[in-house]
């Protein structure tokens, strides 16, 4: 069988070091629509937009911790795991959660620890739940969770896992924004090193089962992180402790986010939708906590 569960969930953690610079974190903050936020004037000039563009001035993005050195996102990544052997067009990306231990330095180096935390059988697919932890010499930095969800793959008998649906928010949410997607949003996000051939690829898209290729839903996470911090978070990306989200559709490169935020005590709750095809979901059950 392509998943050894046994043999996935027994193998030793993976430990090397990464590293990043200004040039990585500006990069990424364009490759998730830096300097082209539509509620400002002139954004890429803008003071608030240059915080992230200009290296004078930088700070990062904690959804900067999906890419920072890795060259390789935990989709791919996990899949390099002992135990998982699948096909690639057959993976999705199910879900992300990030916790913050300390502000993101614009330039660093660390020891990110890889390993399988856990992989569940949904019957007609496997979920996997990849950790990276990472630290510096002064501590922990950050712990990311990437779920990713392998089409075909389940049936072992195996635990299916908790249920990572929330109660969707109570009312009409207290601020909604738009972001659009450039039509070449895609490329220019993959420079920061995911590279499936799912998000340039025609053709590889149509195997995979898409009309065309898709965005990135680690993209369509950063800016909706984005979103929440210069709306209501003052544009502190300081104040970020946690943010966690359910990937519930895609979004093609062209198309417009809706994001619907309803803020409460220390957590955001957030809702994304594709504009153009009546609201679909994308980011279902999201949460950005903060101080």
């Amino acid at each position: 069988m392509p998943i050894d569960a046994a043999k996935a969930l027994a193998a030793e953690p993976r430990t090397g070091e990464i590293s990043w610079n200004s040039k990585d974190v500006q990069l990424y903050h364009l490759g998730i629509g830096a300097a082209a936020n539509p509620d400002r004037h002139s954004p890429a000039t803008d003071p608030d937009e240059l915080r992230y563009t200009l290296e004078s001035r930088l700070h990062v993005l904690p959804s900067f911790a999906t890419v920072a050195g890795s060259g390789s996102p935990g989709v791919i990544s996990g899949l390099s795991m002992p135990g998982i052997e699948v096909d690639l067009a057959r993976v999705l990306h199910g879900g992300q959660s990030l916790v913050i231990h300390r502000p993101i330095p614009a330039a660093g180096t660390a020891t990110a620890t890889n390993r399988i935390a856990a992989l569940y059988d949904k019957v007609k697919a496997a979920v996997l739940v990849l950790r990276t932890e990472v630290a510096d010499a002064e501590g922990p930095l950050w712990t990311n969770d990437a779920q990713i969800f392998i089409r075909g793959e389940g049936g072992w008998g195996g635990d299916r896992g908790p249920s990572a649906r929330l109660e969707p928010p109570v009312g009409e949410p207290e601020r909604t924004v738009e972001r659009p997607i450039r039509e070449d949003q895609a490329l220019l996000y993959r420079l920061s090193g995911d590279w499936n051939p799912l998000h340039a690829d025609p053709e590889f898209a149509k195997v995979a089962g898409f009309e065309r290729p898709i965005l990135h839903g680690l993209c369509t996470y950063g800016m909706t992180l984005k979103a929440v911090v210069d709306t209501l978070l003052g544009g502190d990306v300081t104040r970020v402790r946690s943010y966690g989200t359910r990937f519930a559709g895609v979004v093609y490169p062209g198309e417009t986010l809706r994001i619907r935020m309803w803020p409460g005590a220390g957590t955001v709750r957030v809702a994304v939708s594709a504009v153009e095809r009546d609201d679909a979901p994308v980011l279902a059950d999201t949460v950005v906590e903060h101080t």
